[in-house]
């Protein structure tokens, strides 16, 4: 795809994300799904990712266990990642305004579960900006952050 047509379909990706009220139950998916045709897939589903991919529980992990004074008992519910492409990427998804910085716990959790198609790039996301994480080469539980965000109009006028 030619650098000006990327251009061009992300900028219309931008001004589609500007107009959504931002909640993330009613609106994540079809954000999600207009992301992905910005970048010239057909959509979500055609490229192979899963909306709502649920995240085993694997009796006996730590990570997976609440801890309560000196017993240990298994939570027993399913998580759900808002959109897994295997070996690809991971995307949770938040309501516009929520910290993403507080969300990321949940996200690893999410990535370190996902075994054997585990992807090396995570976004967190709250339908204004994400926060990317790259898997380290030496070391997988680490996440490098580097921030990318999508600006209102009211916060460029701002600053």
């Amino acid at each position: 795809m030619a650098s000006a047509e990327l251009r061009d379909s992300l900028e219309k990706f931008v001004k589609f994300a500007r107009n959504l009220k931002g909640d993330e139950k009613s609106e994540a998916q079809p954000f999600l799904d207009h992301l992905f045709r910005a970048f010239r897939h057909e959509g979500v589903i055609e490229a192979g990712a899963t909306y709502e991919f649920r995240i085993a529980k694997k009796p006996g992990s730590a990570q997976l266990e609440l801890i309560t004074g000196e017993t240990v008992k298994a939570k027993g519910v399913k998580k759900f990642a808002d959109l897994l492409w295997p070996e690809r990427v991971l995307i949770e998804m938040k309501s516009r305004g929520v910290n993403l910085e507080k969300c990321y716990d949940q996200i690893f959790e999410y990535w370190t579960h996902i075994v054997p198609k585990r992807p090396p790039y995570v976004f967190l996301c709250n339908l204004a900006g994400f926060r990317p994480y790259v898997s380290g080469a030496r070391n997988e539980s680490h996440f490098a952050f580097a921030p990318l965000k999508i600006y209102h109009a009211e916060e460029e006028n701002q600053g």
